[in-house]
């Protein structure tokens, strides 16, 4: 049986994986909030047009679309779409008591296409990249489900 805390190399793995995904949600939403206040738009709600310290020119035009913000919106969502499935997936995963290099590649490269994703999104990448690096995080996200299927039923 596999002990779930961080003195289990393998748990800690994925703990490190799993944080690492997390802080980079999280970050989305900061990354938004920022680009929101370089472009002085890409607001959603009408109360966000209210004169405040952050908003000393209220504009209608704030509330238009402004595809520098909506970029970040959409790689927010996507990351909003896979995380919830990594989390789990990888949790399980890891009760199958692989070798601790198979964690490592497994997770970690789960992590590393997303951060490449993340670049690949950003920078605007053509889609036949962004799709290979989520192709590449989804393979690994269909492997760990069906190695947890295996051991269990196997």
């Amino acid at each position: 049986m596999t002990t779930i805390d961080l003195q289990n190399p393998l748990f800690a793995t994925y703990a490190v994986a799993a944080s690492l995904m997390i802080l980079k949600a999280i970050g989305m939403s900061w990354l938004t909030v920022i680009r929101m206040m370089q472009e002085k738009g890409g607001f959603r709600s009408p109360e966000d047009l209210k004169k405040t310290p952050l908003n000393r020119a209220p504009d209608p035009k704030q509330l238009a679309p402004n595809e520098r913000v909506e970029r970040i919106r959409r790689i927010q969502m996507n990351d909003l779409e896979n995380l919830p499935f990594f989390l789990v997936a990888a949790f399980l995963f890891v009760l199958t008591t692989p070798t601790l290099l198979h964690a490592q590649l497994v997770l970690y490269g789960y992590v590393a296409s997303r951060l490449l994703h993340f670049a690949a999104y950003l920078t605007g990448q053509i889609h036949d990249v962004r799709a290979t690096l989520w192709t590449i995080g989804s393979v690994i996200l269909i492997y760990m489900t069906i190695s947890v299927l295996m051991a269990v039923v196997g």
